[in-house]
């Protein structure tokens, strides 16, 4: 090829043909003012513009998405230590658990599906931090027994109060000692004092033929804990009360007690009305009624931050069966119950009069407490009627405690003397 003396040797083909010598690519990159790529950078990794920077909202969704990722990791590991820390407050009764399968040929059928039945025991043991109520004798009795009966449809609740010197038939039970003791009649708490709570089932199922599903044991403590953590239950009291005794002081009017003073006074006895276990009872209701409303109009249930400090105090203070020995169990449980209207959670006590041979103690009044154990078993509804407080007062010297019963009609089911959670009353 002849050389063109016109074109500058930096610009001539070299000798070869086109192809050889410097790669077209390479050519056509400096033509267009590109520098030569180092040996072996790809063309698609030629320097590029400037990069600009991102825009301050794209920065500031990335931050926000990276603290929402901590904050929901933070919260998952804080929730489980909370929820670690609940389930393992709660003390499982599975001693009871395994007696009571002893005897499960002797126990009632289990009711309607989905309707519970739990036995509330409060217990007077004086150990565990309850030695200032009274010297700790190593025993421990019922002085307060309820059986609650949650309706299958949950639109229900009725709390049947048991008295502890209610007269009732003690099947052979076994002691803490290993020992048995035979079948007998006696004051219903003693049932709890010998045999613990599997004696107490066993006796409460053989005096109503209903079938406990679940139990819950609190002591003292645990009932102080419980009120605290709903900052108090407010009351009337119609006159002051001065117990020593129960460790109440408290003047007459509306009152918000702690957990000391609600103590005092739903143990209160001696120093009130005729110093009957009776009116006791009552006022127990009374308060419970005025718990489960504080509980649901501040709405407890349905608020973490209020219910944490609640189902903390609950968990360490409550002894259950193995069906409520874990938080999942035990939030279920109280979650079930928060639909129902304060109107439809109703007091009551079994229906009994003085015992004929001996005023001090008590027996069922038949057939009125047979038709409402039969209620119960059965899931059907019954009604509570208040009870003046004038007949109140009298029903120990008239020797009737059955408080005005209210004949049912074809349309009402049959009603007992008692009270609601939607209305208290000063007494």
């Amino acid at each position: 090829m002849t050389e063109r003396p016109d074109i500058p040797p930096d610009r001539r083909r070299p000798s070869g043909g086109r192809g050889r010598g410097t790669p077209g690519r390479e050519r056509r990159a400096r033509f267009r003012g590109w520098p030569e790529r180092p040996e072996g950078l790809l063309a698609t990794d030629r320097p590029g513009p400037p990069r600009t920077p991102a825009p301050r909202h794209r920065r500031w969704l990335r931050a926000a998405a990276l603290a929402l990722t901590v904050a929901v990791l933070a919260s998952a590991g804080w929730g489980w230590a909370v929820w670690t820390r609940l389930n393992h407050n709660i003390r499982s009764d599975s001693a009871t658990e395994r007696e009571l399968e002893k005897y499960e040929s002797e126990r009632p059928p289990a009711g309607p599906p989905n309707a519970q039945n739990v036995l509330l025991i409060g217990s007077d043991n004086r150990g565990s931090g309850n030695e200032e109520y009274g010297a700790d004798t190593g025993t421990q009795r019922s002085d307060t027994t309820i059986l609650l009966h949650l309706a299958a449809d949950r639109r229900s609740a009725t709390a049947v109060s048991i008295p502890r010197d209610l007269m009732v038939q003690v099947p052979h039970c076994k002691r803490a000692d290993g020992s048995e003791s035979a079948p007998q009649t006696m004051q219903f708490n003693w049932a709890f004092a010998f045999g613990g709570a599997a004696c107490a089932i066993r006796t409460v199922e053989k005096m109503s033929r209903i079938r406990v599903d679940h139990h819950i044991i609190v002591d003292f403590m645990g009932f102080k804990n419980m009120v605290d953590a709903v900052h108090g239950v407010q009351l009337c009291l119609a006159r002051p009360i001065e117990d020593d005794e129960a460790h109440v002081s408290l003047p007459a009017g509306w009152q918000t007690l702690d957990g000391e003073a609600a103590l005092g006074y739903v143990r209160a006895r001696k120093s009130l009305g005729d110093g009957s276990d009776t009116q006791r009872m009552a006022r127990q209701q009374q308060f419970l009624g005025a718990l489960v409303k504080k509980v649901q109009s501040n709405g407890v249930l349905l608020n973490p931050m209020r219910l944490y400090p609640v189902m903390d105090a609950a968990t360490s203070s409550l002894t259950t069966d193995a069906g409520l020995a874990s938080l999942r169990g035990l939030y279920e449980l109280v979650r079930s119950m928060r639909g129902i209207p304060t109107a439809q959670v109703q007091f009551l006590t079994v229906p009994r009069t003085e015992y004929r041979y001996d005023p001090n103690r008590d027996q069922l009044v038949q057939p009125d407490a047979d038709r409402l154990f039969e209620r119960l078993r059965n899931d059907q509804p019954v009604a509570v009627v208040p009870q003046p407080p004038a007949q109140a007062a009298d029903d120990k010297a008239a020797g009737d405690r059955r408080g005005g019963r209210a004949a049912p009609t074809a349309s009402s089911p049959p009603a007992f003397p008692g009270s609601t959670a939607e209305h208290g009353a000063c007494q």
